[in-house]
């Protein structure tokens, strides 16, 4: 339940970077702008679901503070770091840069993903049981 729906919005920041990539690749600059805007924002929005949401959740529920989650977190301190310098390269039409950074991001947020899919989420839906379909929906209202 917290796997499919993580994954899928794993799936579509991915897709938003992508179809960023490919605009600014053809020279559609604005395109490409406003792709990555909403990338950065889909994919904070992602972290915020679990920093504020899940990870509390299956702290409280687990007693386990430290751990996946503790890891989780730094590395989204990480990848929003990398966010930010890939931005201000955009800004500042430094498109070498914004690609290079968005190189190492990539690369850095695709293990992180593939650390939440394969074994933080299931860990969750184990952890809540009953409850995951609630928490999706919690996750859900945090769109509106």
């Amino acid at each position: 339940m917290i796997l499919e729906f993580m994954r899928d919005d794993h799936r579509s920041c991915d897709c938003l970077y992508a179809d960023c990539e490919s605009a600014l690749l053809a020279k559609e600059v604005e395109k490409g702008r406003d792709l990555f805007s909403r990338f950065s924002e889909t994919t904070l929005h992602h972290f915020d679901m679990e920093e504020r949401e899940l990870f509390i959740t299956f702290e409280k529920r687990t007693g386990m503070m430290g751990g996946p989650t503790q890891m989780m977190r730094y590395e989204h301190q990480q990848l929003r770091s990398l966010l930010e310098s890939m931005k201000l390269a955009l800004n500042e039409n430094r498109f070498n840069d914004f690609f290079g950074i968005g190189e190492s991001m990539m690369i850095m947020l695709q293990q992180h993903n593939m650390k939440e899919e394969q074994m933080l989420y299931p860990m969750i839906d184990r952890a809540l049981g009953s409850d995951a379909q609630l928490m999706v929906q919690t996750l859900k209202a945090m769109d509106q």
